[in-house]
């Protein structure tokens, strides 16, 4: 994978609005205050955007409903939307059109009210066709589908899964933005109520409202601009399947191809990376995507995260917001794995703050363990 464009651009601003319940607001609202707080952060202007990227659960053409909103008349737009993953995706879009010259500043954006408008975990795509005799709860159907036979065939524990959502608590309890903070121990998620057998309602992601966007240039630029710059130094994607009936193997996923295509355009060992930032969207996935991520063997990832391994002072910092599961997860959740890697790699976590923060490796997940893409993202440190 050629490393052509590890560096050439960067993330300049940073924005979110709304994280947790926003009474009163439409999911375009809590987008427009989260754009144009990233704008502002970038030290620019709403006339300076001159591309947009967006993904959301309730607009059939976002680019087109962004753009009108906020009053952008883009030269360049994606909507390409690949369920929560669609934002690391984005992030490689934004770079190969900045480097072509397609357009000066661009603004990659999300928002949902789903907590305030619907309050319940739903997926909003539309059902499998193959899936719907069975009645499945869907998305957590297919996720407890996985997380069943990760133990059947590693041994695999409830308490392996508690230990992740442990950690996430963890690490929400040092950041005052996260939604759901207090005490929260292993006992807890075992005794949970059961939504979908292996997963309770502790192991499942929050529902809440927020939006989140961020701005890159090119890297020439960025140094001119308030912030220090976060430089893009690699993504891939990787899909095998839209249903879960038909993904190959439940228990490993397209990251075990997105991810070392994206570590070696980004030029970078696991030993490198600082921060590791996954899709929790439930404890499975945290423990599926380490191992496909190469952090640890397949099928012991359950292992692996024993003893607070992933939580804060442990060997490895994964989710250090809180993640999906303590700090914000309103229906597409990739937007803010940016904003957290941002955040730590500008040492502006607070109490959270990584003592070391140059590289952080970013994981999207989208629909049923259907689109994987991973991102990298750097300081100056590292080019």
């Amino acid at each position: 994978m050629s490393q052509v464009l590890r560096g050439k651009t960067a993330i300049v601003g940073i924005g979110s609005a709304g994280i947790g319940e926003a009474h009163g607001y439409s999911a375009m609202e809590l987008l427009g205050q989260a754009s144009m707080k990233a704008i502002a952060d970038a030290g620019l202007a709403l006339s300076d955007i001159d591309a947009v990227f967006s993904a959301t659960s309730s607009h059939a053409f976002p680019t087109l409903s962004v753009c009108e909103y906020l009053g952008i008349k883009p030269k360049f737009v994606d909507g390409t939307n690949v369920g929560g993953s669609s934002f690391e995706l984005h992030l490689l879009q934004a770079t190969l059109a900045l480097e072509a010259g397609l357009c000066d500043a661009a603004l990659i954006c999300y928002g949902s009210n789903q907590r305030t408008a619907g309050g319940k975990l739903v997926s909003m795509s539309e059902p499998q066709w193959h899936e719907t005799p069975y009645q499945p709860r869907h998305p957590i159907t297919a996720y407890a589908l996985a997380a069943s036979r990760h133990m059947h065939q590693y041994g695999t524990s409830r308490e392996h899964l508690a230990e992740v959502a442990v950690a996430a608590r963890g690490w929400a309890n040092l950041n005052p933005e996260a939604f759901a903070r207090g005490p929260l121990s292993i006992d807890d998620v075992l005794a949970a109520r059961m939504v979908s057998d292996p997963l309770s309602k502790a192991d499942c992601c929050l529902v809440t409202d927020g939006g989140g966007a961020c701005v890159m240039v090119r890297a020439e630029r960025a140094r001119d601009l308030p912030k220090a710059p976060i430089y893009f130094l690699g993504a891939a994607g990787a899909q095998w399947h839209r249903s879960i009936v038909a993904m190959p193997d439940l228990t490993v996923t397209a990251a075990s191809e997105s991810g070392p295509r994206a570590m070696q355009m980004a030029g970078v060992q696991h030993s490198d990376i600082d921060l590791v930032m996954v899709y929790d969207a439930f404890t499975i996935n945290t423990i599926l995507f380490l191992e496909d991520l190469g952090f640890c063997p397949k099928g012991e990832g359950g292992r692996f995260v024993q003893g607070g391994r992933i939580a804060p002072g442990g060997e490895l910092a994964v989710n250090t917001n809180g993640g999906g599961l303590s700090c914000v997860h309103p229906g597409m959740y990739g937007m803010f794995l940016i904003i957290e890697a941002v955040t730590q790699l500008r040492r502006q976590a607070g109490e959270r703050q990584l003592k070391k923060a140059d590289v952080a490796l970013l994981h999207g997940n989208g629909g049923t363990l259907s689109s994987q893409v991973t991102a990298l993202l750097g300081t100056q440190n590292v080019l």
